[in-house]
């Protein structure tokens, strides 16, 4: 079993691993059955996917970078601005910083996901005209 660990989770993928039990033909097979539904679950991933963002371009890309800059800029000024009496962050302050935070990783999560939408073929990246 494989663990993927992005900001804020992990994605846990079981891939196949064959029963030692298993004769190869019975292997292959089985093998044969979870392609098919790999695929299945590819087709239906770019059927929807292809309908929910019917074009992307690389400013779509800028524009999203762009938005989760700006979230970071703020959640690290609203720390320095909040840090620089050195006193203690009052349960609103870290709550606020919370909030700022989580605008962050929601917005680097979204970048990543969409990344790995034109990586795994599911979305296409329309040139430039």
């Amino acid at each position: 079993m494989s663990t993927t660990v992005t900001n804020t989770l992990r994605a846990r993928s079981d891939r196949f691993a064959p029963e030692a039990e298993l004769d190869p033909a019975e292997q292959r097979k089985l093998r044969g059955h979870l392609d098919q539904i790999d695929y299945a679950a590819y087709a239906a991933n770019c059927a929807v996917i292809g309908q929910a963002l019917e074009r992307v371009e690389l400013h779509t890309f800028e524009r999203l970078a762009i938005a989760a800059a700006h979230a970071r800029a703020s959640w690290v000024t609203a720390v320095v601005s909040m840090t620089a009496t050195g006193s203690a962050l009052s349960v609103e302050q870290v709550t606020q910083l919370a909030a700022l935070r989580q605008a962050f990783d929601e917005l680097t999560e979204a970048y990543d996901a969409m990344r790995r939408l034109v990586e795994r073929g599911y979305l296409h990246l329309q040139p430039k005209p």
